[in-house]
């Protein structure tokens, strides 16, 4: 399965060398978050000690765990670029006290893998793409950005009540509820894409890397970014002069209505594409790995449909 070599920091860590740094006090680059709940070490009292690779699942953990749960996301700076984790011995402490883990999967945060390896965990692991079904299209890589397809953050919101229940058997039914709740949020984004597609369906678009590409589709856009260039970005190597060539001739030829450009990471290829886009009149939409401070998982996805919906509202 294709792990992006720009993410080497994050699956070049060994087993041996995260049980080194327990010894260390080295901090996260991306640091830790606590959701509801005080307790700590597996499902001690009534606090389930929950980690996240990365804060959006955590946001969908906390959600649903409520004050049943101690969510610690590994990933949590919405201004850093969340490939350049180094891990913690503080972070190796929480997954080895936690009763449930949830990684992205698809080589996005294979870190977490040695992590749970170091720790000799036993937690019940949740693997988002693993959960999503979402495998890659004949002759191409998988796009693991499972956090920007709706349907499968419901898919793992039904495994993390499952998971949950069974770490808390007393406190189902207020899992069961908080997640009636969340999916009600998802349902509405659900409808807000459907909108967006029924006025904008086969409306080009353009993406600097895919992590935005499952609600772009979701919305009925097409995604006439060459792979090459999107691919090499994810690499973090330079597009070739004839690819980047061609992405740059969607703006100049109007191929396209937006740009989807990923603003927690950037390099000049991806700034001159989004400087073409603004010189010939193309929106370019911002768009995070990471939950925004402040927001939640719905929150941050209404405001990201409700910038797109601006943006081909704009260009049209």
């Amino acid at each position: 399965m294709h792990a992006p070599s720009r993410r080497s920091a994050l699956t070049a860590l060994t087993a041996a060398t995260l049980l080194a740094l327990t010894a260390c006090g080295s901090s996260d680059s991306g640091g830790t978050t606590s959701a509801a709940g005080s307790g700590t070490g597996g499902a001690t009292g009534t606090t389930i000690a929950v980690v996240a690779s990365t804060n959006v699942w955590g946001d969908i953990a906390a959600q649903i765990g409520g004050d049943h749960v101690e969510v610690s996301s590994v990933i949590s700076d919405p201004s850093a670029d969340p490939h350049s984790y180094e891990a913690s011995a503080q972070t190796q402490l929480q997954v080895s006290k936690a009763a449930i883990v949830i990684e992205n999967g698809g080589g996005y945060d294979d870190f977490m893998t040695n992590l749970l390896a170091a720790a000799g965990s036993d937690a019940e692991v949740i693997n988002a793409v693993e959960v999503s079904g979402r495998t890659a299209p004949a002759g191409g890589e998988l796009n693991e950005h499972v956090w920007y397809d709706v349907p499968s953050v419901q898919k793992v919101s039904a495994a993390l009540v499952t998971a949950l229940s069974a770490a808390d058997p007393s406190a189902a039914a207020d899992f069961a509820a908080n997640a009636k709740t969340l999916d009600e949020g998802l349902t509405g984004l659900l409808a807000q894409e459907a909108s967006i597609k029924a006025e904008h369906e086969g409306v080009g678009a353009a993406v600097t890397e895919p992590v935005p590409v499952y609600l772009l589709e979701a919305s009925g856009l097409v995604n006439r970014t060459p792979e090459e260039f999107s691919e090499a970005v994810e690499e973090g190597t330079d597009a070739p002069a004839r690819v980047l060539q061609e992405t740059l001739a969607l703006f100049t030829d109007k191929t396209v209505a937006v740009l989807a450009n990923n603003s927690q990471t950037s390099d000049s290829q991806t700034e001159e594409v989004a400087a073409a886009a603004q010189a010939a009149g193309i929106p370019v939409v911002p768009f995070t790995e990471t939950l925004p401070e402040g927001q939640t998982y719905v929150s941050w996805m209404t405001a990201n449909l409700d910038a797109l919906s601006t943006a081909l509202e704009g260009s049209s």
